[in-house]
Formats: C-alpha cells, structure tokens, sequence
C-alpha cells in the first residue's frame, strides 16, 4: 500500500473524473466504479512500483518516503518481489478491461504500461533524462482516455487535455523541487537538480499562471482560475521572501501534502458539479 502512494491517489482519481457529466449518473454503473478502483491502488501500484523498483537508492535517502503520503522506502531486498507482485496486481484487471471494452481499451492499456517501463528502465530510462522526463508526464492523461473508453463517454477537447497536461506537469516539478537534495546524494538526474530550486520554481509559477488563464479565459472558470492565482502568488512569495532557495523541512512537505490532497477534492467537487472542463468556450 505505501508503494501506492495513497497520498498521490488524487492525481488519477481526478483525471479519471474528470470526462465524467452530472447528468449521466455515472455513479450507478458498474463499469465507472470498476475503473475507480483500477485507477487508485492497482494504477499506482504500478505506475510508482516501477519507479521504487528502479529508483531504490534516491529514495532509501530521500528523508520524505517512507510513508502513506509520499510513499515507501524499502531496501534492495524488500524490492525484488516488486515486478512480480505487479504482474498480478495489473494483469486480472488488464483481461477484465479488455474483455468489456475490447481490442481497443486493450491497446491503451499496454501502450500506458509500455510508457510506464519506457519511463523507468534502461535503455530509455526517461527519468533521467532532463527535460524529457517532465514531457513524459503527459502519461498521465491516458487515465483520462481509458476513462472516456471505459465508460463510452465523448472524447475531452484538446483545451482540456492541455489543461490536464499542464496539470501533470506542474505537479511533477513540485514533487522533483522537494527531492532534490537526495537526488544529488543519489546522483539522480532531473529538470530540478539540473537548473536549480530557483528556476524550478519559476517553471512552475510559470505553468501555474498559465492554467490559471486557460481557466479563466477559455472555459470561463473563475473558481479554478482563481485558486490557481493565489497558488501562484503564494509561490512568488516563497521564492522571494518565505523559503528563496532553501529547501522545505519534513513537516511542511507533510502539510502541502494534506493541503494538496485537500484542495484536489474541493475542487474535483466544483469540476464535477460546474461541468466548465467539458465545455470551452472557443
């Protein structure tokens, strides 16, 4: 379970509801409560058991792991049982799925786990390969996809798989600017530990007043959009007069752990009942 990182569950949950309409009544069908489930543990089993499996030393060091929010830190020992474990973990689920949506969810689903391996092991090995590793979080709007096949709901515009890549993106780079003191123990290449906490930081108020304008000026969001302002002016505030470039202690990455957990449910609550994702405006 802390392999699964229940505290980044919010990340897929909210990117599988989010092709979802009110008026459907998704919520009484079998087949969306079936790939809710899949997209919590066994989704994120997967997606952060590679990434334990291969990325052991960083986080053995990384004083943050070790626990239900950002997940565990086992030893080399502890690991090996990881794959194995995975296959069947993901496999019942990858027939069940195939059976109900055919060839096609099949498709999706293999290219998800291909991007997944891609991501983490040699020769490819993506996370380390800076900037390419943040371009690849885009993956993660495949859960919207798989959503949308599941489900037999209307494809999202590509205003909103911008905005959910955007989404993946900013969230990435947040989880890289916390780690990257053990990253430079582990000698762990990424976008973070390249340019600095700094310049991290100025990328993602970067992307940040980006969504926060998609929001408001193409699907007429001031809730969202709103939010994300203040978000970004807060961040301003930490480079320039709070944290500059000193790195965050245990017990405040904790608590913008809880916060972020906290503000992904209000608002997947105001995405859900406002419907503006689904609805551009251009």
């Amino acid at each position: 379970m802390k392999i699964s990182r229940p505290g980044l569950w919010f990340s897929t949950v909210w990117i599988y509801l989010v092709p979802f309409n009110l008026s459907s009544n998704f919520w009484e069908k079998p087949l969306f409560w079936s790939g809710l489930i899949f997209v919590t543990f066994p989704l994120n089993c997967m997606l952060y058991g590679l990434n334990d499996f291969t990325d052991g030393k960083a986080d053995f060091l990384n004083p943050r792991k070790g626990n239900y929010l950002f997940g565990a830190k086992f030893s080399k020992e502890e690991l090996a049982s990881v794959p194995r474990s995975l296959f069947f973990i993901i496999v019942p689920f990858l027939c069940y799925f195939s059976y109900v949506g055919g060839t096609q969810l099949f498709i999706l689903l293999l290219f998800m786990i291909v991007v997944y391996i891609t991501y983490n092991y040699k020769p490819f090995r993506i996370k380390e390969r800076p900037p390419f590793e943040i371009f690849f979080q885009v993956g993660y709007v495949f859960t919207a996809l798989f959503s949308i096949h599941l489900n037999n709901l209307d494809m999202l515009s590509w205003q909103t798989i911008l905005y959910l890549t955007l989404f993946a993106y900013q969230a990435h780079i947040a989880g890289e600017i916390m780690d990257i003191e053990p990253d430079i123990l582990a000698k762990k290449k990424t976008t973070a530990v390249l340019i600095g906490r700094k310049k991290s930081k100025f990328l993602m108020i970067s992307l940040l007043a980006f969504e926060a304008y998609i929001l408001k000026f193409w699907f007429d969001d001031w809730v969202l959009s709103s939010f994300l302002a203040l978000v970004t002016l807060w961040l301003i505030l930490d480079v320039f007069i709070f944290f500059k470039d000193n790195p965050y202690t245990i017990k405040q990455m904790k608590f913008f752990g809880y916060a972020i957990n906290i503000a992904a449910i209000l608002s997947l609550i105001w995405v859900l009942y406002s419907g503006n994702l689904l609805h551009p405006n251009f």
